[in-house]
């Protein structure tokens, strides 16, 4: 079953190596064998590599004579990271909520504890706190 635009980026991205050729291809344009070069592996298994990501949109290559060229392509990673955004800001604002409730909490345990210590210390707790 094929995949939509986003699940296909994002399984590309999902690969350390692959995010780490759009790393270096954030920087220019270069060829298969230089994007090989880092890693321990054959070109061939590089070339797997760059035809997932191309298939994903994330790059394209051209050829000039002998040099196959790779250059990134912006478009389907902009795409994702909108998608992630409107679940980023969802989850920063649980995430304060929580922080709120989390305050309360120890602002109540707070208010607590010193009439916790006075009763311990003098055996009543005073009321007229």
């Amino acid at each position: 079953m094929p995949l939509d635009p986003l699940s296909t980026t994002l399984q590309a991205l999902a690969d350390p190596t692959r995010r780490a050729i759009l790393a270096r291809l954030a920087e220019g344009e270069t060829s298969v064998t230089e994007l090989a070069k880092p890693f321990a592996m054959s070109l061939p298994a590089v070339s797997k590599h760059l035809k997932v990501l191309e298939h994903a949109g994330l790059i394209t290559r051209s050829r000039e004579a002998q040099w196959r060229p790779c250059r990134l392509e912006a478009a389907p990673m902009r795409e994702a990271a909108e998608w992630l955004e409107r679940y980023r800001v969802m989850w920063e604002a649980k995430l304060d909520r929580l922080a709120d409730y989390l305050a309360s909490i120890e602002d109540e345990r707070d208010g607590v504890a010193p009439l916790a210590a006075d009763a311990t210390a003098t055996g009543s707790v005073d009321d007229d706190r």
